[in-house]
């Protein structure tokens, strides 16, 4: 997994204040598991965008870390 994800999710969840994660995997639900709501999707697209490139959002809705990693990895 790309750790810009990880990096980006905690960056989101400590601005919040949330505790940081330390794993995730494929099949990690952004919302379910990880509690983000639509605000928090919005700053994660733009903190994984800052750091690879890459807008997850651009081919539609994601909702897992390994759809994240998909459209990161092309």
């Amino acid at each position: 997994m790309n750790s810009a994800i990880l990096e980006s999710i905690n960056e989101v969840k400590e601005g919040k204040g949330d505790e940081a994660i330390t794993s995730v995997s494929n099949t990690t639900h952004l919302r379910d598991d990880l509690g983000l709501d639509s605000f928090d999707l919005a700053e994660l697209t733009v903190r994984i965008e800052e750091k690879t490139g890459v807008d997850i959002f651009e081919n539609g809705v994601v909702e897992t870390i390994g759809e994240i990693a998909k459209q990161i990895d092309g």
